[in-house]
């Protein structure tokens, strides 16, 4: 049995590969911290095996025996008393590390701990994953309607320090330890944003994370209905989720078209992507392959399916990841369907993970390669339409520690003035300077909702202006992505 993980460092996933190529499920997780699990192969018994009987022998390689003589000097010698395991755990560590892959980690029994208690429905924390992209603790995607998303946080968003401690040297792992926590308590990230000079503290309260996947709602487009799917993650029930959902709006709401939207969706089962796609494909193409250096391509069939008579679009964007990726690839380069949204994420890796004396080592394996040969890591999947959101979709909540007004500068009052934009009062620059316009605007929201009129940003019309915007981005009807893959599916 080998032990993939398919996603991004919510879901964990792992399915056990048979002889003629076909996948079922053996255990699947969610969690907030990089993708883990447990599984172990026949050639890694084998292999234990083997090494048993080496050491029986005492055949000792000599690069193990220079980490002991390594180990027993800085015992011996160094100026401080040092823990033997703890030196022996940073060789494990410093192995794997010489990788130089984020995605293969080892894991000390702390962390395999953390991994196994989150192998649950729900979990305790901000709701947002991450995994290290070019040496930094990097956002994936924040779940939907979580602390996180609240707060405005969004992919590629860099975590440099959690509560004024950096997280530079750390693994993904340890840095979730810290950044997860007890329901209503707060922590405090330092966030460096891609296009933005100065980075910025975002507070925000834990919460406990409900792993629900799949919802479904029925929006109306000129005379004709049409469902919308939206996946948030490919769980253990996502499949049957899905199923049951999609029957919804076939048999009782007739719908004459389909969105499926996977936008801020991070992975998960693989097993909910082939089943899911067997809803809208038949088993005549290979709808991903995986990879490795030194073997040919391995190609995964859906179960016997059908297109369906209705059209269909795929909604992406940047928090779309890995068992997403595959499933919007696979249904542009199969079967045609139109990706509406933003390049994906590009996470493309299988990993397969073992365990290791009291910890847990994760490798990465294979690649994933699209239907028409395309690799999907560091790559993402392209739109076929480009859309991008309202700019102040994704903007982060404002976090000006003293009271915004006239003549002042900075991030703080970009965005302020982002959200004014798209709440549609008239301000006349959005550039981070605080103007006659701006002040203006700031006026008439606080007119408009009985607030004390002083044109400047207090706590309390943060507070009003905060709760409209998050009203406004939960508005379908202000979703340019969504409304033009509903076009996009009678043109």
């Amino acid at each position: 049995m080998v032990a993939f993980l398919v996603g991004g460092a919510i879901s964990a996933t792992v399915v056990s590969v048979v002889a003629d190529g076909d996948t079922t499920e053996e255990q699947s997780a969610s969690n907030e911290d990089d993708q883990s699990s447990n599984g172990e192969s026949d050639e890694e018994e084998s292999s234990g095996e083997d090494n048993s009987e080496s050491e029986q022998n005492g055949d000792t390689p000599q690069e193990l025996s220079q980490i002991d003589d390594l180990v027993q000097s800085i015992e011996e010698y160094y100026l401080n008393e040092v823990d033997e395991e703890t030196l022996y755990e940073g060789a494990l560590q410093g192995v794997v590390s010489a990788l130089d892959d984020p995605f293969s980690e080892y894991m000390n029994e702390d962390m395999t701990e953390q991994f196994n208690q989150s192998l649950e429905s729900s979990f305790e924390g901000i709701g947002a994953e991450v995994t290290e992209r070019d040496g930094y603790i990097t956002v994936v995607s924040p779940i939907a309607d979580s602390p996180a998303e609240e707060a405005g946080i969004r992919p590629n968003d860099r975590i440099l320090a959690v509560d004024g401690e950096s997280v530079e040297d750390q693994s993904v792992n340890e840095a979730v330890q810290i950044i997860r926590g007890e329901k209503g308590t707060d922590v405090v990230l330092t966030i460096q944003r891609p296009g933005e000079e100065e980075t910025f503290d975002v507070t925000i309260t834990r919460d406990e994370i409900p792993l629900e996947t799949v919802t479904s709602s029925v929006q109306e487009y000129e005379g004709k209905t049409v469902g919308v799917l939206e996946v948030t993650s490919f769980g253990e029930g996502t499949a049957e989720e899905f199923e049951e959902e999609l029957t919804y709006l076939e048999e009782d709401e007739n719908i004459d078209g389909l969105v499926l939207d996977v936008r801020g969706n991070p992975g998960g089962l693989f097993d909910a992507v082939q089943q899911m796609l067997s809803h809208f494909m038949t088993g005549d193409d290979p709808f991903v392959y995986t990879k490795r250096h030194d073997s040919e391509r391995d190609p995964y069939f859906v179960d016997s399916g059908e297109k369906k008579d209705y059209p269909i679009s795929v909604v992406i964007n940047r928090g779309s990841a890995s068992a997403s990726e595959i499933l919007a690839a696979a249904l542009n380069e199969v079967n045609g369907y139109e990706l509406i949204g933003e390049t994906t994420f590009g996470k493309g890796t299988v990993q397969q993970t073992m365990p290791l004396g009291d910890g847990m080592l994760k490798l990465t394996v294979y690649d994933w390669i699209t239907p028409d040969g395309n690799r999907i890591q560091d790559q993402g999947v392209d739109p076929t339409i480009e859309q991008r959101q309202p700019e102040y979709f994704y903007s982060t909540l404002v976090q000006a520690e003293d009271t915004l007004e006239y003549d002042m500068t900075g991030s703080e009052v970009e965005k302020l003035q982002q959200m004014l934009d798209g709440l549609d009062y008239d301000v006349s620059r959005t550039d981070g300077y605080f103007d006659r316009s701006t002040e203006s605007a700031v006026e008439n929201f606080q007119e408009e909702n009985s607030l004390d009129v002083t044109g400047a940003l207090n706590d309390e019309t943060e507070r009003v202006l905060e709760e409209q915007i998050l009203d406004a981005v939960s508005n379908p009807d202000n979703d340019v992505q969504l409304q033009r893959a509903i076009e996009a599916l009678y043109e």
